[in-house]
């Protein structure tokens, strides 16, 4: 089952900044809803564990995560894949663009695409795209507050 969704977020931090957090694996980690573990494995590959909750099935999903396209500090492509073993599988990938806000802080634009299968994508559009969205926002506000944080 095919899914997209596209979004902005005004973020309190200059450009520089956002695009570090963005590349900070710690700070991303603390920012993914579910996320277990989060590790580089190469200069632009992660491996993440996370768990997700899609209605009544519950799952772990495995995977890893490639950055392409990188243009810093205005934006990359961001692409992965995961297993959740019975669960399903998901797909996918997003292209993040970051520019300044007249007046200070950073517009950061999302659109993603992504494909999930398996006994999760028999739960329905409609429920999928609550729980993708619901996630995006979780995120994102928890992002903003990272990016709004003095530095220690």
């Amino acid at each position: 089952m095919a899914m997209t969704m596209k979004g902005e977020v005004s973020l309190p931090a200059d450009r520089q900044t956002v695009w570090e957090k963005l590349n900070d694996t710690e700070v991303l980690k603390a920012c993914i809803p579910g996320c277990q573990t989060l590790e580089q494995t190469g200069e632009n590959a992660l491996s993440a564990v996370v768990k997700v909750k899609v209605g009544p099935v519950s799952a772990t999903f495995k995977g890893n995560v490639e950055l392409s396209d990188l243009d810093p500090p205005n934006g990359y492509r961001i692409s992965g894949s995961g297993e959740g073993g019975i669960a399903g599988f998901a797909k996918g990938g997003a292209n993040v663009r970051l520019t300044d806000i007249e007046g200070g802080g950073t517009l950061l634009t999302y659109d993603v695409e992504a494909n999930v299968g398996g006994k999760i994508a028999q739960l329905g559009a409609r429920l999928i795209d609550g729980v993708a969205k619901k996630n995006a926002d979780q995120f994102f506000a928890t992002f903003a507050q990272v990016c709004g944080a003095p530095s220690a």
